[in-house]
């Protein structure tokens, strides 16, 4: 007596996702040049230059070193504090994201770059960096 077999089923591509891409593809395009054709609609030749600069440029940072007895050297020249203050309340005004970097004498009391770390807090600058230098690797 012979068997029953099934017929087995032809593999069939399911092509629904596919039309579904391309026809988003050729919306996506559609609507991409109708974008472009309303901007070339004036007819404007831009101007040029030689050299793009941005029209201001970043401050640099604030370098304020404090030595080992406790003196305050800011841009080079020994200020007091309420001179280092007034300094960076005239800089946060001209800037607001300004940034300040304190190099602290290592073998100096904490204590004094503390007191920076306290000034800067008062006339509201965030960006605030300690400097330092990496330990020479020894054998």
């Amino acid at each position: 007596m012979p068997l029953k077999t099934l017929e087995m089923e032809e593999p069939a591509l399911n092509l629904t996702p596919m039309i579904d891409i391309v026809l988003l593809l050729v919306i996506f395009f559609m609507v991409g040049t109708q974008f472009a054709e309303d901007e070339g609609q004036y007819e404007i030749v831009l101007p040029t230059v030689s050299e793009a600069q941005p029209l201001t440029s970043l401050p640099d940072d604030i370098v304020i070193s404090v030595t080992h007895d406790g003196s305050l050297i800011y841009d080079g020249q020994e200020m007091s504090l309420d001179e280092v203050e007034t300094e960076l309340r005239a800089a946060k005004g001209r800037y607001a994201g300004q940034a300040v970097v304190i190099r602290g004498d290592g073998a100096g009391p904490y204590q004094h770059v503390m007191t920076i770390l306290n000034l800067c807090q008062r006339t509201q600058i965030k960006n605030v960096q300690l400097a330092n230098r990496e330990q020479d690797a020894g054998p």
